[in-house]
């Protein structure tokens, strides 16, 4: 006997639109342990993210690390909360607010915004655009550089959501935009201008790591980040010793990529490079990881060696470089789609709904 997959899911006659899925990483509730745990248990026990027998990484999982970590990372997450809320969320809702409203003028299609681990869940934003009659979904991870860990855990969980749909929506689905020239051009932009206030100092891309096995298997990540990397560095005219790379955020004894974040900074400052200006473009917004490792921690270890100066420069988050690229490359991957119902009633409600739920947060 058939499943059943519950009841009807869409009603026949109503019109077809486009929706789009943006998908980030996700943030815990509040800064709080019982929080952060309960966002660490769902996003450490991804297998995505952590290539491990399951029994073994259980027992430690369950057994040390959500005892100990959630406390420690409640504390970085206090270091760095709004009264709005997460950076994470503030900065990603305001980007997908002002998406939606050139999506609507643009391509007539619908904006909804979830996470891989916590809230707004994917399955909540997919839920939203199926209540909107979306019958073509592009579903955009904001991840640049492609990766196992990120991208396609986000794949992942739209796949198990629709697994449940009767009526499968048109799927097309961005891995990646790591080397799209707008993206370089808003990357170099932004320096440019943190330069033009704090004055120019050896520039230091800092991205998030990945264990070096996950690489060895065939992950492009690396090379992916290096290229943006070099893109940025090309646009912006530097010498080979004005600029470099370093991957940040490794836990566990396992060899991650390397060099690693915290000690090239502590190099620099030994080795005499003592004005630093460090940015982040593998984080679409900024979150815990630019906001609390970057410009917090690592600025006073840094300075701490005997560094002099130390800038971070922001995520590109809801810049109006970074929405026109990614309307852009958007626009690009639904052409062949027929234009979405440009309802101006219709566009209105959705930008007031992503607007209510931001002043929500």
């Amino acid at each position: 006997m058939p499943q059943s997959l519950g009841p009807a899911q869409f009603s026949h006659g109503q019109p077809q639109r486009t929706g789009v899925l943006l998908a980030n990483l996700g943030t815990p509730d509040a800064p709080e342990p019982g929080a952060v745990r309960r966002f660490l248990a769902e996003f450490l026990s991804d297998p995505r993210v952590v290539e491990a027998p399951r029994w073994l990484w259980w027992l430690a999982l369950h057994g040390f690390i959500l005892r100990v970590r959630p406390r420690q990372s409640s504390h970085a997450y206090r270091q760095i909360w709004t009264p709005r809320g997460s950076p994470l969320m503030v900065h990603s809702r305001a980007l997908a607010t002002k998406l939606a409203q050139q999506l609507q003028e643009r391509l007539g299609a619908n904006v909804a915004l979830g996470m891989t681990y916590g809230n707004p869940s994917i399955a909540a934003a997919l839920d939203e655009l199926r209540s909107q009659h979306v019958a073509r979904l592009l579903v955009l991870p904001l991840y640049p550089q492609y990766s196992g860990t990120t991208t396609a855990a986000v794949f992942d969980r739209v796949s198990r959501c629709l697994q449940q749909w009767r009526w499968l929506p048109e799927l097309r689905f961005i891995t990646q935009y790591h080397d799209e020239p707008a993206y370089i051009a808003a990357l170099a932009d932004s320096i440019e201008r943190h330069w033009t206030q704090q004055g120019r100092k050896h520039l230091l891309f800092s991205f998030h790591g990945i264990p070096q096995s996950y690489v060895a298997a065939g992950d492009p990540y690396h090379c992916q980040s290096l290229k943006t990397a070099r893109l940025v560095s090309e646009r912006l005219q530097l010498a080979a010793d004005q600029w470099s790379v370093s991957f940040q955020s490794q836990v566990g004894r396992a060899e991650w990529l390397r060099p690693y974040t915290d000690e090239t900074l502590l190099r620099y400052a030994r080795e005499g490079i003592r004005d630093v200006t460090v940015a982040c473009p593998g984080f679409a917004t900024d979150c815990l990881e630019t906001l609390e490792e970057i410009a917090l921690r690592n600025r006073q270890a840094f300075l701490s060696a005997g560094g002099r100066s130390y800038d971070y420069v922001p995520a590109l988050n809801d810049d109006d470089a970074h929405v026109a690229m990614l309307g852009d490359l958007l626009a690009r991957h639904a052409q062949g789609w027929p234009p979405g119902t440009h309802d101006a009633n219709e566009a209105a409600a959705t930008i007031a709904r992503a607007r209510r739920a931001g002043a929500a947060r």
